[in-house]
């Protein structure tokens, strides 16, 4: 995959391969990955969908970079309801995270914001997942896979989770952690040249 041949650096504010392989599919390698260290805490009675933007926004802000750089930063938020469900620490709260979607339809929220010197584009897309109701093998096999570690919500769609997930309605790519045509949008708007070498 050839990189970009023009000045405006692109800097992946965020650690998550898989959003590297989303940006992989647009042809897009960034220029530097920097994951921004934030506090992700939820402030109190916060909902989902303004944290995530929230989130995505302070991750934006948080990177180091030149005037003219691009920073791209996404903040991926499993709601339940008013209720948010953030990266499991044990298997027990993935537990604990599966058995409370089981069955349900819960909302995936990813947030992008998009920077280059003072300048923030922002998106959030919202897309309805549902869950089947998971038998105590389903649960336990997707638990000893330890695929829930670092996924919001404790699951992953993109990996074996998907075979629990019989129905989505929205972005497939911003249940993974990054919608791409928004994004792409986005980085046209701060004046990254998307589709260059995309022929």
């Amino acid at each position: 995959m050839q990189k970009h041949r023009h000045k405006t650096r692109l800097i992946l504010g965020s650690g998550s391969p898989r959003r590297r392989e989303l940006l992989a599919q647009l042809g897009i390698v960034a220029d530097d990955i920097r994951p921004p260290d934030i506090d992700e805490t939820p402030q109190r009675a916060e909902l989902p969908r303004p944290y995530c933007i929230r989130m995505a926004r302070e991750k934006a802000l948080a990177v180091k970079s030149g005037a003219d750089d691009i920073v791209l930063s996404a903040d991926t938020t499993v709601a339940l309801g008013r209720r948010i469900l953030g990266k499991p620490e044990t298997a027990a709260e993935a537990a604990e995270f599966l058995l409370s979607l089981s069955g349900r339809r819960h909302k995936v929220i990813t947030a992008i914001a998009v920077r280059r010197g003072d300048r923030l584009w922002e998106r959030d897309v919202v897309t309805t997942v549902r869950m089947k109701r998971l038998s105590d093998e389903e649960l336990n096999a997707y638990l000893a896979s330890n695929d829930w570690q670092g996924k919001a919500g404790g699951y992953g769609i993109q990996g074996p989770a998907g075979a629990l997930i019989p129905w989505i309605q929205g972005s497939f790519t911003a249940v993974v952690g990054l919608p791409l045509a928004e994004t792409a949008a986005l980085l046209s708007a701060a004046g990254y040249p998307v589709h260059e070498d995309a022929v």
